[in-house]
């Protein structure tokens, strides 16, 4: 039976000489893949360049329950991007985006609040005419509370330390190393509650985004199981730099 849903290129993998194996987070299904014959052949309808990471894209799909490997009748980019495949600060932080996702989303079924996110946020960040480089910070903190672990936004004058394993303010350092000071931590918080259109009003050097960006993973990691490392976020950070 065939299903029109939207989708988001997650990960690309050779199946054959000609064909792929997708997995796209799907708005109707969650997360499955999808074996695409011939794209790379000349006249191919649907052709590598469609697949790449985080792209969005509408599709019409053939969908059996229980089924591990799903087909694709038609795909066709939607949004089309306008700027990410031609900026190395934009693409660069999808690429980074992409691995964090792939690790960290695992819907077999329907989470459309969380699809709507991911959705709007790279279909936003496609459209601004300035890549902020604070981006993909606020965006990882704001899919955490997609993804069931979002900090606690308590802090008082007396709470002086951030706590990333129980994600909450605390007045005395944890015994263990998973935390950080109240000058971040307000980084932090700002970065989780602004609004994308707003990030250009926060203004951090290199040292700063990189140490908040050490502590997002170390987030993601005590939080999300087999996380793993991530390897691009230090070709991200030499792009910044």
């Amino acid at each position: 039976m065939l299903h029109k849903t939207r989708g988001i290129i997650l990960k690309t993998t050779l199946y054959s000489e000609s064909s792929v194996v997708v997995q796209i987070f799907t708005e109707k299904f969650g997360i499955q893949s999808y074996l695409i014959n011939g794209v790379k052949k000349p006249k191919a309808k649907i052709r590598m360049n469609m697949l790449q990471p985080l792209h969005l894209a509408d599709l019409v799909v053939y969908h059996k329950i229980n089924s591990g490997l799903q087909r694709v009748s038609e795909l066709r980019p939607s949004p089309v991007f306008r700027s990410i495949p031609y900026d190395i600060i934009k693409s660069s932080i999808v690429m980074f985006l992409n691995e964090v996702l792939y690790k960290s989303i695992r819907q077999q079924h329907t989470d459309e609040t969380l699809f709507s996110f991911i959705f709007n946020a790279i279909s936003w960040f496609d459209e601004t005419a300035t890549a902020t480089p604070s981006f993909h910070l606020a965006f990882l903190l704001k899919l955490s509370r997609f993804l069931g672990f979002a900090p606690s936004m308590e802090s008082k004058s007396d709470l002086s330390f951030f706590d990333l394993q129980e994600g909450e303010f605390k007045s005395r350092p944890p015994l263990h190393p998973n935390y950080i000071e109240k000058t971040e931590a307000a980084f932090f918080i700002l970065l989780y509650t602004t609004p994308f259109e707003q990030l250009g009003e926060i203004k951090f050097n290199n040292a700063t985004r990189k140490l908040i960006l050490d502590k997002i993973l170390i987030f993601y990691t005590l939080h999300t199981a087999s996380f793993g490392e991530i390897k691009s976020h230090q070709i991200l950070e030499d792009v910044l730099s």
